[in-house]
């Protein structure tokens, strides 16, 4: 396992020492959690671009029209 040293101002350290005692967890494993949470949202998001990458834009229009008429709204212009 890694060390790291991050910087962050005072007021921001003492709100997540605040943050992980409030959740009974150590400030290193609540850091442990927000990277997981990121590097997900990161993962998620490639993985999206890539598919998207693939798509067709005209059926992506056509699949938001069908929703939009499910939902009563109107139709998007192309």
């Amino acid at each position: 396992m890694a060390t790291m040293t991050i910087r962050v101002p005072n007021d921001r350290h003492e709100r997540l020492r605040q943050l992980a005692k409030y959740r009974g967890i150590s400030v290193n494993k609540l850091m442990e959690e927000f990277s997981t949470i990121g590097l997900a949202q990161f993962d998620a998001e490639l993985r999206f671009r890539a598919l998207a990458s693939k798509g067709s834009p005209g059926r992506a229009l056509a699949v938001l029209d069908e929703l939009d008429a499910a939902f009563g709204r109107t139709k998007r212009s192309a």
